[in-house]
């Protein structure tokens, strides 16, 4: 904000500053004024514009007329356009037209229009119920909004394992170890017990043979 200038003054910052000097709030006492380049400014304006423009759905209505006493193929014929023009994003407007005494059997058409309720209940919704206009009843169908995506879970981190730690011995084993040096020792002893009653036969045998 550079404050409160003359109109002259005013002209002369901006054209030292090689902009223009944009009249903003004229109804302000004193009028309140910008200097910018207003040439991309506007450039800027109209790129946004166009953007939202972009962005923005038109959603138009679809009219599909039928009568009372539509036969099975016309009626899955129309269907699908029904089905296409709600897969498109737009409204369905489905128009019963009745002639001469038709017009004295209203349940007819109603049950018409309920079935055809019934087989678009996975795509569409009822935006507006039976409605009579003159000589037509009719109903308009909305798509269904589609259902909103959950958030995808951060995907796991595949870490390299490390290698298994050495199994250390049980308990178990400990004492089948210590088991095992026991049997050792007792079979050592065993042994020597052998060998010293050999020695004691072997020398009662000498003596007999002295003798």
């Amino acid at each position: 904000m550079l404050g409160i200038y003359p109109i002259h003054q005013a002209l002369a910052v901006a054209k030292q500053l090689e902009l223009d000097l944009v009249e903003v709030n004229p109804k302000a006492d004193p009028p309140v004024c910008r200097i910018m380049d207003f040439g991309k400014f506007k450039y800027e304006q109209k790129k946004q514009d166009n953007l939202a423009k972009k962005k923005r759905t038109e959603i138009t209505v679809k009219e599909v007329k039928l009568r009372p006493k539509t036969d099975d193929h016309d009626f899955d014929f129309k269907m699908r356009h029904v089905r296409r023009f709600l897969a498109d994003g737009n409204k369905a407007k489905i128009t019963i037209r009745f002639r001469g005494r038709e017009m004295a059997h209203p349940e007819v058409a109603r049950a018409r229009l309920d079935k055809i309720i019934e087989v678009m209940a996975e795509v569409a919704v009822v935006e507006q119920s039976y409605r009579m206009e003159g000589r037509t009843m009719a109903i308009i169908l909305a798509p269904k909004a589609a259902p909103q995506k959950q958030g995808t879970a951060p995907r796991p981190q595949v870490t390299k394992s490390a290698p298994p730690p050495p199994v250390a011995a049980s308990v178990d084993d400990v004492v089948d170890e210590d088991e095992e040096d026991e049997d050792e020792d007792d079979e050592d002893e065993e042994d020597e017990e052998f060998d010293d009653e050999l020695d004691g036969e072997e020398g009662d045998l000498d003596d007999n043979v002295e003798e």
